[in-house]
C-alpha cells in the first residue's frame, strides 16, 4: 500500500549521499515527482541535524557501508522513516536495525539490495527456479568504483535461492572440484557460488545460472543507467509511510 499525497501536501524527503552518483539521481527524481519535495540534501561533511531540522518524513540513503548504520540510527532516534539503497548489509547488520526498531513500533525502514524493478523480478524468478535445478551460480558485474564485493543484490539473491532450496529439501549441487586457485570458484554464500566482476563501463548487471541434466537456465538483468532505479526508489518512499518494522527487499512492496 502506498500513501496518496499531493502537491499541496507532499512527502518531505531528505537525501543522504546527495552529491554521489545515485544520490544526485535520487534528488532529480524526487524533485520531478509531484507528490514529493526535497527538504534536505546531506553529504560527507554536512550537518546531519539538517535532516531533522527540515522536518523530513522519509530519508533516502545512498552513502557508504561504513556509515549507513550510523545514518539509520540517527533517523530512527528522530522518528524518521528510511529507504536505504546502500550496500554492505549482512545478517548481523539487519538484526541490529531490527533491534533499534523494536521500541519504535510505528516506524519503518526499507533496506533494498536493488531498486530496479527488473532486478527484483529476476530475483523472484531465481527463487522460483531454484527448487528445480541441481546447481546454481551467480555472476555479478559492476563498475570498478563499487566498494563492496559481492554486491548486495548478489548476496540477497543467494539468500533467496538458498532458502528456496532448503524449503524444497535439496542437497548441495554436485561439484567435483578438489584443486583450485584460491578464489577461482568465487565466494560461497550459503551453498551458492558468487563471482564478482569489476570493470569500467559497467553499471550493474547480474546473471543467475542454473544447471540440470541436459539443460541450463540463465536469468540476467542489466542496468545501463541509474535512472532505472528511480521508479523503485519512489515506490519505496511512498510505501514506507504506511509500513512498520524492517523490510528487506523491494519485492515485499510489490504484488508478486
Amino acid at each position: 500500500m502506498t500513501v496518496a499525497r499531493t502537491e499541496d501536501n507532499p512527502i518531505r524527503v531528505g537525501v543522504l549521499g546527495a552529491r554521489g552518483r545515485m544520490g544526485a539521481e535520487v534528488c532529480r527524481a524526487v524533485e520531478a515527482a509531484p507528490d514529493m519535495e526535497i527538504v534536505a540534501m546531506v553529504d560527507t561533511g554536512d550537518w546531519m541535524f539538517d535532516i531533522a531540522d527540515a522536518g523530513a518524513e522519509v530519508v533516502v540513503d545512498f552513502t557508504h557501508p561504513d556509515v549507513v548504520l550510523d545514518n539509520i540510527r540517527f533517523c530512527v532516534d528522530h522518528d524518521i522513516r528510511c529507504v536505504v539503497g546502500t550496500s554492505g548489509f549482512d545478517v548481523a547488520k539487519l538484526d541490529t536495525v531490527r533491534s533499534w526498531l523494536e521500541p519504535k513500533p510505528a516506524l519503518g525502514v526499507l533496506v533494498a539490495p536493488n531498486f530496479a524493478l527488473g532486478a527484483v523480478l529476476s530475483m523472484r524468478f531465481a527463487a522460483l527456479a531454484a527448487r528445480y535445478y541441481a546447481s546454481v551460480e551467480i555472476i555479478e558485474l559492476h563498475h570498478n568504483r563499487k566498494v563492496d564485493a559481492p554486491s548486495g543484490t548478489a548476496t540477497h539473491t543467494a539468500r533467496l535461492i538458498s532458502a528456496a532450496r532448503a524449503d524444497a529439501g535439496l542437497a548441495p549441487g554436485p561439484d567435483a572440484t578438489t584443486s583450485e586457485v584460491d578464489g577461482a570458484r568465487g565466494a560461497t554464500l550459503g551453498e551458492v557460488h558468487v563471482h564478482s566482476v569489476r570493470l569500467p563501463g559497467l553499471v550493474a548487471h547480474q546473471e543467475i545460472l542454473f544447471g540440470g541434466d541436459g539443460e541450463t537456465l540463465t536469468i540476467r538483468h542489466d542496468s545501463f543507467d541509474r535512472k532505472g532505479f528511480m521508479p523503485g526508489v519512489l515506490l519505496g518512499v511512498r510505501s514506507i509511510l504506511t509500513r512498520t518494522g524492517l523490510i528487506v527487499g523491494l519485492e515485499n512492496l510489490l504484488d508478486l
